[in-house]
């Protein structure tokens, strides 16, 4: 069975980036060229994505967090920091239910603890009847226009196209499953690491209902709301962006 790829650049503390639905190491481009220089920074392809296609794909959360933790023990990462991106930040928050002693930080950015998501774009089975339907690259392309506020028209829209055109088939119906099936608000109490929240007024993937409840459940959260952008904030502000997140990361964000 094909491993799956773990960009690894930089040096120091490792910052762990963990991409969403249809996405990959590639859509951090930004986030490695500045965090290269303060961290090591890794960059996981999830399985059946990205330069990881051809590795089985998994249809839970719940197993993408535990290879995830099994990848960064093999690779002797004892602790880090984590930041999961939309499905990879539902992935994230069981990494921290699980293995919470080994992340030092935590960021749930532009995600929510619910799979079946109120006042998603479209529902979860409408996505996947689309992929049936349509197929994969006409989906990336009706699903990544509403992560910009610029829709087509945005600078790193075709990034994302190309990192959508790299997964698998199976592995895009297999993670709308674990998207569907997953619930983990009962799983927040359990997350202690300090957490910060960075959401886009403009997602209309995950609502600010969805934010919320991480910031009730979560104990130690703070949120960042960035006005004006939409779904992928790390490619539309992205200098705001890294400066928050860096700054979280150092103790110097302003509560």
């Amino acid at each position: 069975m094909q491993d799956t790829h773990i960009g690894d650049e930089g040096k120091g503390f490792p910052l762990v980036l963990v991409h969403g639905f249809l996405g990959s190491s590639k859509m951090w481009k930004p986030q490695i060229d500045f965090f290269k220089y303060h961290f090591r920074v890794i960059t996981p392809d999830l399985p059946g994505f990205g330069r990881s296609n051809k590795a089985k794909s998994h249809n839970s959360i719940q197993s993408i967090a535990n290879l995830l933790l099994d990848r960064l023990e093999e690779k002797k990462i004892d602790k880090f920091h984590l930041l999961g991106h939309s499905m990879g930040g539902m992935i994230v928050q069981e990494m921290a239910k699980k293995s919470g002693g080994k992340i030092s930080k935590l960021v749930c950015y532009s995600t929510g603890p619910r799979g079946e998501m109120p006042g998603r774009f479209e529902t979860i089975d409408q996505s996947r009847e689309n992929l049936k339907k349509k197929g994969l690259e006409s989906t990336t392309r009706s699903i990544a226009k509403t992560w910009f506020t610029l829709g087509e028209k945005a600078e790193h829209f075709e990034l994302c196209i190309q990192s959508g055109k790299e997964t698998s088939i199976e592995a895009a119906e297999n993670a709308l499953i674990a998207i569907k099936e997953y619930n983990g608000v009962n799983n927040l109490k359990f997350i202690k690491n300090k957490t910060l929240i960075i959401w886009g007024d403009k997602d209309k993937s995950y609502n600010l209902k969805q934010v919320k409840t991480l910031k009730k459940n979560i104990s130690n959260s703070s949120l960042v709301i960035f006005e004006g952008c939409a779904h992928n904030v790390h490619l539309e502000k992205i200098e705001e962006f890294n400066r928050t997140v860096f700054n979280f990361i150092n103790d110097n964000l302003n509560e």
